[in-house]
């Protein structure tokens, strides 16, 4: 594909695009948000925590739903920038693209598989047996939960590691200035290492990542957008 050609290609997926990305942050701040919401324990004990699990857990799974089309679509936000990185710089490996792809997939899958299951374990803490403390075990310490919680790990991984390649990458070709571009690599790492229980840092980049894609950047879009070749910062 000519520089021509993936401009032309750019220019009729740019809303669409800015959109989808906009749409990411929104719901991953709105999925932490509502997982906030509505009762929780006030003591860390087992028994305690599955019955107000049980309370909240149409909330919990509403949320999980919500965080699953966010991370979807950060997925597709960030296929999108590396393919517009890539280009620009076809020497760029393509495996980023996939690592970004899915680690995206594998957390939306887990996060609702693992809230599904985790309410069907509470439901039955609740309406069966005594509700001791090992009944309770028994129920939270199954292969199933532990298999959900790796993969969703390994996930949450690919994940942090496709927005720093990705965020890096497009930042080398000119497709993000250096604040967004290493606004970007932190954003990653904060996946893996929460300061805050709402996502505000990966939130901002990608509304920003979706206004710079939509060619509405206050300082005008970096010179790469409009070239369709590298522009070496």
């Amino acid at each position: 594909m000519t520089a021509d050609d993936q401009l032309l290609y750019e220019a009729r997926v740019r809303t669409r695009q800015a959109v989808v990305a906009v749409l990411a942050g929104v719901l991953l701040v709105g999925a932490s948000a509502l997982q906030l919401t509505g009762p929780h324990t006030k003591v860390d004990e087992l028994t305690v925590d599955l019955i107000t699990a049980n309370k909240r857990f149409p909330l919990d799974l509403i949320a999980s739903i919500i965080n699953g089309v966010g991370s979807i679509a950060v997925a597709a936000t960030l296929a999108f920038l590396f393919g517009a990185t890539r280009a620009r710089n076809p020497d760029v490996k393509p495996f980023i693209r996939w690592i970004a792809i899915g680690g995206g997939v594998l957390a939306a899958i887990t996060g609702v598989a693992y809230a599904v299951l985790i309410a069907v374990k509470v439901h039955q803490f609740v309406s069966h047996g005594s509700q001791t403390y090992e009944q309770a075990n028994h129920l939270t310490s199954s292969g199933l939960l532990l298999v959900l919680q790796l993969v969703g790990q390994a996930g949450a991984l690919l994940l942090a590691v496709g927005f720093v390649l990705v965020a890096l990458n497009a930042m080398r070709v000119g497709l993000l200035t250096r604040f967004t571009g290493y606004l970007g690599m932190f954003a990653g790492v904060l996946v893996l290492f929460q300061i805050t229980q709402v996502p505000i840092v990966q939130g901002y980049w990608l509304a920003a990542i979706g206004y710079l894609i939509s060619g509405r950047w206050p300082t005008g879009v970096p010179p790469a957008w409009r070239t369709g070749r590298a522009e070496i910062w």
